[in-house]
């Protein structure tokens, strides 16, 4: 029985095979485990889009009825489940139903049993989502990028495609965004064409955990997705948030890895502080690498939005810090531009810590994260 002893001296086929065969066993569940969420969000969304759907149907005739509906219905839900159900995902969801009504998803499960699971669920009080859910083999992601194709036939296209060819959402919207659909059609050699679209980038593979940490099914579930791409990432911003409390008390922490959402686009700010003095916001993005144009084109978008959604009643516009971590190369950068006169950008650089400062301790943490990981300590900060 030495065989099966993990990292024993005898230790051969037999455990070689055990262990493989639970991998594989694990691999499948997640797999499993992210289609059935994913599935069930779609199919909740769907059923949601369809009662909002009926209710304006039902209710008043004026046009403003539907609007303040969803309106009304987002505060109450996001009050309740988060901000997944704010009123402009409510209206995406009713777009949903519209773009796929009730009778194509009758039809698309028809030579199913669960069809007339599917009719019940319809007219029932207690809908039956598992039945409802093998009408919709998408993730939500890639049906929230199939609403922004107006053609219907390029849409049903774009569906039957990424169906068949098994697209992740990244290569859906790449295939939609360079017209794949038009550009088809104007091709004298369709078949190679499409021969060439079945052909799936490894890069593009979503895993499980990829999957269930896409933004839509962290709000469906209500869980938090305060996470960092890279150990050495989340170690920087991690020493970068308590450097700046230590400055003293005119930094206040709000949020870190604070997502937002534009149009069907996600990001999320490395690292959000309320500056007490200026009386403002301090959205800092963190770059481990050289520092591009793309970069403060990036950040004006973020301070846009902060603006817009982030900035309360009697405070002064939020400020851009960009930090750049490359080896040998740290600098930092304040985004200005965007302030509404000279004097209060004046004002800003009086009081904000000094850039050269910043560079330097990222540059001096970045050394000394790298010198503890090559001699296998911890790359936490601060440890």
């Amino acid at each position: 029985m030495s065989e099966l002893i993990p990292g024993g001296a005898d230790a051969g086929p037999g455990y070689t095979g055990i262990h493989g065969d639970i991998v594989v066993l694990l691999e499948a569940a997640r797999h499993a485990a992210a289609r059935s969420v994913n599935a069930l969000m779609t199919a909740s969304y769907w059923e949601i889009g369809r009662r909002i759907v009926e209710f304006e149907q039902g209710g008043r005739g004026r046009a403003t009825y539907g609007e303040d509906l969803i309106k009304r219905l987002g505060a109450d839900l996001t009050r309740q489940f988060g901000r997944g159900f704010g009123w402009r995902n409510l209206a995406q969801m009713r777009s949903f139903y519209l773009a796929w009504p009730a009778d194509q998803i009758l039809q698309t499960v028809s030579a199913k049993s669960s069809g007339r699971q599917i009719l019940q669920t319809m007219s029932g009080e207690s809908p039956d989502l598992p039945a409802l859910s093998q009408a919709f083999p998408l993730p939500w992601s890639a049906y929230v990028r199939l609403l922004s194709v107006k053609s219907d036939a390029a849409l049903a296209f774009y569906e039957t495609e990424a169906l068949r060819c098994g697209w992740s959402v990244r290569q859906l919207d790449r295939q939609v965004s360079s017209q794949f659909y038009e550009r088809l059609a104007l091709s004298r050699n369709k078949a190679a064409m499409l021969q060439k679209a079945e052909a799936a980038e490894i890069s593009d593979a979503v895993t499980p955990e990829q999957a269930l940490k896409d933004p839509f099914v962290l709000e469906f579930l209500n869980l938090k997705d305060e996470y960092s791409e890279s150990d050495l990432e989340a170690a920087l911003i991690q020493h970068l948030a308590d450097f700046l409390l230590e400055l003293g008390d005119d930094f206040a922490y709000v949020g870190r890895q604070r997502r937002l959402r534009i149009d069907d686009n996600w990001f999320r700010v490395d690292l959000l502080f309320f500056h007490r003095r200026l009386k403002c916001l301090v959205v800092i993005d963190l770059k481990v690498g050289r520092f591009s144009y793309a970069d403060a084109g990036q950040m004006h978008l973020y301070l846009n939005y902060a603006r817009e959604h982030w900035m309360k009643p009697g405070e002064n516009p939020p400020v851009g810090l960009i930090l750049c971590a490359e080896k040998g190369a740290a600098e930092a950068r304040y985004a200005l531009e965007g302030l509404p006169n000279t004097v209060l950008a004046a004002e800003y650089q009086t009081v904000l810590p000094d850039e050269k400062l910043l560079a330097d301790e990222l540059d001096r943490t970045r050394r000394e994260l790298d010198a503890r990981r090559v001699g296998g300590g911890d790359v936490e900060a601060g440890q």
